[in-house]
């Protein structure tokens, strides 16, 4: 599955431009375009689907412009994860792509970011990542927006809110702020080489891992916390029709709780919208959106 023949290489203002070209999909659109790529590998209807979300990528690759990498870059790491969403896109599930998108957007995006700043050991734990993508909107929050060190009481705040050291949160800010060489600085003037084309990362590999791994355990967490809003019947009917790998029918569970199917479809529907509402609440409680 491939994009389009335009490239974010082609300058960045001629690459928005060349995007707003395509057409925004109305729901059912979208629902028939992903049917048809999910039951029939129909390489138009994805190529559709990936197009008509060029734009929410910039959006998102936008919001990531402070720290220090090249736009173009993010853009296209994010591409990479839009294709990955509609490749596992599930239409029957009830969302729209661009909610689900929004996800493997950022992920592309955050570990692009994280394998650059690995250069110059940014540390990789799970804190120090909500660290890394959470102190300016912080800082922002505080009305701390001068240059240099913050004040102790800004500090002190920013290491309560993210459960981290204030030493890690002192560090982090001389960071971004760019107190340290940059890593697109060139080596000297008027070499096209850069001081990170001499640089390794020989654990980008493992990064990447743990990045997926902590991202897997933090939806999970978000589910499980989410599904307990459910009473028990509830729980039980939307894990059968939507969680498990064998899908119960109607008639099943019908006969099961001794009701009618059009009541258990009742049940499942305003389960579903329970969870969805209680998982984008969680999730925005708790920094887990990507910024719009």
């Amino acid at each position: 599955m491939n994009l389009p023949s335009i490239s974010v290489d082609g300058g960045l203002s001629n690459y928005l431009t060349q995007i707003k070209k395509f057409p925004i999909l109305r729901p059912e659109e979208e629902y028939m375009l992903a049917k048809r790529w999910k039951k029939r590998g129909d390489l138009k209807s994805a190529q559709k689907l990936i197009t008509s979300h060029l734009r929410l990528v910039a959006k998102i690759a936008m919001g990531y412009r402070g720290y220090g990498l090249p736009v173009n870059e993010m853009i296209s790491e994010g591409n990479i994860g839009l294709m990955q969403a509609v490749k596992k896109f599930e239409p029957e599930k009830g969302f729209k792509l661009a909610t689900y998108a929004m996800w493997w957007i950022k992920a592309s995006i955050q570990e692009y970011i994280l394998r650059s700043w690995s250069l110059v050991k940014m540390g990789t734990t799970s804190a120090q990542k909500k660290l890394f993508f959470n102190l300016k909107k912080i800082k922002n929050q505080l009305s701390t927006n001068s240059t240099g060190d913050l004040k102790n009481e800004h500090v002190e705040e920013i290491s309560k809110r993210l459960n981290v050291k204030k030493e890690e949160v002192i560090s982090m800010n001389r960071r971004l702020q760019g107190k340290e060489k940059s890593l697109n600085d060139p080596i000297k003037e008027g070499d096209g080489g850069e001081w990170q084309d001499w640089l390794v990362d020989d654990k980008s590999d493992h990064e990447l891992k743990l990045e997926r791994k902590q991202e897997f355990a933090e939806r999970k967490k978000l589910m499980d916390n989410s599904m307990n809003i459910l009473n028990e019947r509830e729980r039980e009917i939307l894990a059968a029709r939507k969680l498990s790998e064998n899908v119960a029918t109607l008639e099943d569970l019908s006969k099961k709780f001794k009701i009618s199917r059009e009541r258990i479809r009742q049940i499942e529907t305003k389960a579903f919208e329970k969870l969805q509402k209680a998982i984008l609440n969680s999730a925005k409680s708790n920094n887990l959106l990507p910024r719009n």
